[in-house]
């Protein structure tokens, strides 16, 4: 099997002032694509060719977890924003943020802190467990939930190529931004 690295589903300039067009052709155009080809170059003729990208993040480690992981976990962070998002969760969702987290404000400020704390490169995720309870967690590097058993919902990247065009070293300013893009429909259906 051959990964392919999918179109956006809006233009390279449809989520400024919260990414650029510049942070976009670059983090998803070169970052992403680089980790699609190492991907592909690196499961050639093993046991991986024909695996889906889930069963090879949970069952690969060293490079070739690298670049699974972080092929998909761009992947799954891209295609969460929308030009037209912003607004908060709803239905089923919403009930459990505010079950569990007290408020979506509560949500979003330990979110946005998790991300902020989390010591060099890597992602903060909102995932779920199989009774449907939501949990905050920092992963370094590529690490991602899915090797932990649980349902990934959200991430933001906070990997400084991801915000370093448009917000230099103000992580939490860029973190902040983000909530303007969610695509809540799409969370949601995650869910």
């Amino acid at each position: 099997m051959i990964y392919q690295q999918p179109e956006l589903p809006y233009a390279l300039d449809a989520l400024e002032p919260v990414i650029s067009k510049d942070t976009i052709k670059f983090h998803y155009g070169k970052h992403e694509k680089a980790y699609i080809d190492n991907l592909n170059n690196l499961i050639k003729g093993t046991k991986y060719e024909d695996m889906n990208l889930e069963d090879i993040i949970r069952l690969s480690d060293g490079a070739l977890f690298n670049n699974a992981s972080q092929a998909w976990n761009h992947i799954f962070y891209f295609f969460s924003f929308s030009p037209e998002g912003g607004g908060s969760p709803d239905g089923d969702l919403a009930e459990a943020i505010n079950s569990q987290f007290g408020s979506f404000n509560e949500f979003k400020k330990a979110f946005v802190e998790a991300g902020v704390k989390l010591f060099g490169s890597g992602w903060v995720w909102l995932s779920k467990d199989g009774n449907g309870r939501l949990f905050i967690t920092q992963g370094k590097n590529a690490e991602n939930p899915l090797t932990q058993g649980l349902t990934p919902l959200l991430c933001f990247d906070v990997w400084e190529h991801a915000y370093y065009l448009d917000y230099q070293n103000r992580r939490a300013d860029s973190l902040n931004s983000l909530w303007d893009i969610i695509d809540w429909s799409v969370i949601g259906s995650r869910f």
